[in-house]
Order: C-alpha cells, then sequence, then structure tokens
C-alpha cells in the first residue's frame, strides 16, 4: 500500500525533527556535575528532587539530602531511601512559623549547612538535594555568598539540586537547570488534609 501524501509529511516532519534532536545530542559534549533549581510556588518541588535522588541511586550512584524547613513528621521518601544509603540530615524544628524564634531557627540552619558544606567537599557524592534551602538564603539564616562559594568549589562530578520558592536570583544564575513550578490549583486551599504518601 503506497503512502498517503499526509503519511509522507508527518514522515518528513518527523525526520526534521529527529535531524535537530540528534544535532542538540551530537553537540552536547561537556560533562561535570550540575546544579538544579526548582523553585516557583507550586506543589512538587521536594517531589521532584527525591525523584531524582531515587534515580540516581537507581544507578548506583551515592547521594545525600539535607531538608530545612521540615518538621518532625514521618517522611517517606527517607524511609525508603534511607536504607538504600542516602545519608540524611534533617532541621527538624519544625516550620519557621510554627517556632517563631529566629535565633533558634538561625542556629539549627547554621548546625544543618555546616553538613550541606561537608556533603559539597565529599566527592563520593555523586548527587546532594538541599531541600528548602532558598527559604535560609531569604531568611538570612544562611549567606547566600557562601552558599555559592561552596556550590562554586564542590567537586566537578557532583551534582546538587536546591529546592524551594523565591529562589535568589544569583542562584537561578549559577544553575545550570532552573524549573519554576507554578502553582493552579491545591487540595489544601480547599481546606482538604495533607494527606500520607502524597503531601509527605
Amino acid at each position: 500500500m503506497s503512502e498517503s501524501h499526509q503519511d509522507k509529511q508527518h514522515k518528513a516532519r518527523q525526520q526534521k525533527v529527529k535531524q535537530q534532536v540528534d544535532a542538540r545530542i551530537a553537540n552536547a559534549t561537556e560533562e561535570k556535575g550540575l546544579l538544579l533549581v526548582i523553585t516557583g510556588n507550586g506543589k512538587g518541588k521536594s517531589t521532584s528532587g527525591f525523584g531524582t535522588v531515587t534515580r540516581a541511586v537507581g544507578h548506583g550512584q551515592q547521594c545525600g539530602v539535607a531538608q530545612f524547613i521540615k518538621g518532625t513528621w514521618e517522611n517517606g521518601e527517607r524511609n525508603v531511601l534511607e536504607k538504600l544509603g542516602v545519608e540524611f540530615h534533617v532541621m527538624a524544628t519544625g516550620f519557621t512559623w510554627e517556632t517563631q524564634d529566629k535565633q533558634a531557627d538561625t542556629e539549627a540552619a547554621q548546625a544543618l549547612w555546616q553538613e550541606c558544606k561537608r556533603m559539597l567537599s565529599d566527592a563520593s557524592l555523586d548527587l546532594v538535594l538541599f531541600d528548602e534551602l532558598t527559604y535560609m538564603v531569604t531568611f538570612g539564616y544562611i549567606e547566600l555568598a557562601e552558599v555559592i562559594d561552596a556550590l562554586n568549589h564542590r567537586p566537578a562530578h557532583q551534582s546538587v539540586i536546591i529546592t524551594g520558592r523565591g529562589a535568589h536570583r544569583q542562584l537561578v544564575e549559577l544553575a545550570d537547570t532552573v524549573s519554576e513550578v507554578r502553582n493552579v490549583k491545591h487540595a489544601f486551599d480547599a481546606g482538604i488534609k495533607a494527606r500520607k504518601g502524597i503531601d509527605w
């Protein structure tokens, strides 16, 4: 059966797309650890970060996680990933609107940041996730210049994911990949309680 005119047009378009994609793949020759920033007001930033950590673990890579902001709630991702050898450090002071104690929050953030700096100098770690780090910079608990310096001096192969709303412009500029999660609709706004396995 001969190809229709429509089939031929489709095939030609797809061949052109393939050539363009193949050319971009061929031109992507640099190998280095990446800095990914996942920001925006929508739900799913931490979930995306943890999904990437899970992917890396699936490829046999060594990973570490530092969680700012999050409190003492059970963490489904930690329940799985720690058993697979992922290093976890959690600020565990609760959400900042719960503590209302800037001094204590600053000290807790600084203590966790010391673990972050150690991970950023650990060549055995292929990927580190700094969940909700953007808030620490915004609140002034951790100095932006110190974060950028540590990121710039990490092992060349090490990738880093930073999540949280309102990522500072300098972090966005430094990053290799930036994703912004937009809030269209959220169950919590309709008075629906956070759900285990979905929200944490």
